[in-house]
């Protein structure tokens, strides 16, 4: 039954991502950028509909009173599945991605990506990289849009040793920015590389913002330690709930909790 559901929802999902992509391309052009999110908005409330009646997963969302309301900020976010890169989006107004450019040429998906005005990171390049990118997130950001930022630079399983990159801590050095956490265990349920989705309940959590103005030694260990410490919080609690996923109970059998 579980690979039932689980190609079930596959199929269903690319399908319905595709038909979107297709219907949307004679006017999304054409669409203010605002209006443009919510068209992709719909996309990701589509999708989650899908996995709910589908799968079974169920999603909860905490901390939503963390998120700035009167200002720009930058969201750092853990990032273990394709989950997160739609439903996070279901919570902001204006957002600008930083991802890898390689995305940016699979076709109509990098067409609207680049109508959407997202900054694309060329890999390999070191500091050249750095400063195109710091100089895009500068000019979205004193325009009052919010900047989602994955620290680890890729998705990474869930239970893997963190490995933050530098690129947050200079943007948040460099902007003077104020940073919103997200810890998340969408990993568990969707695992990396994986055809399987599992029922359960996947929670994107929502932590204190980081003002300015930490030394770039401290933001790094801050924010590393908040993101880590709330994802292997939530990971132990889906290991204890009444429908634990198989890596859940793999991780505390491990003892990756203690």
């Amino acid at each position: 039954m579980l690979f039932l559901r689980s190609l079930l929802f596959n199929i269903a999902f690319y399908l319905v991502t595709a038909i979107q992509l297709v219907f949307w391309t004679p006017v999304f052009f054409f669409m203010p950028r605002r209006m443009g999110w919510k068209v992709v908005r719909l996309w990701g409330k589509i999708n989650l509909w899908l996995q709910y009646h589908i799968v079974g997963t169920r999603f909860e969302f905490r901390g939503v009173h963390n998120i700035p309301r009167t200002r720009h900020f930058i969201v750092a976010a853990k990032h273990q599945s394709s989950w997160e890169t739609y439903t996070i989006l279901l919570f902001l107004k204006d957002p600008s991605y930083i991802l890898k450019r390689e995305l940016m040429f699979i076709p109509l998906f990098g067409w609207f990506m680049a109508k959407m005005n997202v900054i694309p990171v060329r890999r390999g390049r070191g500091g050249v990289a750095l400063a195109a990118m710091t100089n895009s997130a500068r000019q979205q950001y004193e325009g009052g849009r919010e900047i989602i930022i994955y620290p680890e630079g890729t998705r990474k399983a869930s239970g893997a040793e963190p490995a933050y990159k530098y690129g947050i801590t200079h943007l948040y050095s460099e902007l003077d920015a104020t940073i919103l956490p997200v810890a998340l265990n969408s990993g568990l349920f969707w695992p990396r590389q994986s055809f399987l989705r599992y029922p359960g309940t996947i929670v994107m959590e929502f932590l204190p913002v980081i003002e300015a103005g930490l030394s770039r030694d401290a933001f790094a260990s801050e924010l590393e330690t908040s993101i880590e410490t709330a994802t292997r919080n939530l990971n132990r609690e889906a290991a204890s709930g009444s429908l634990p996923p198989p890596l859940a109970r793999q991780l505390d059998a491990a003892g990756r909790f203690a």
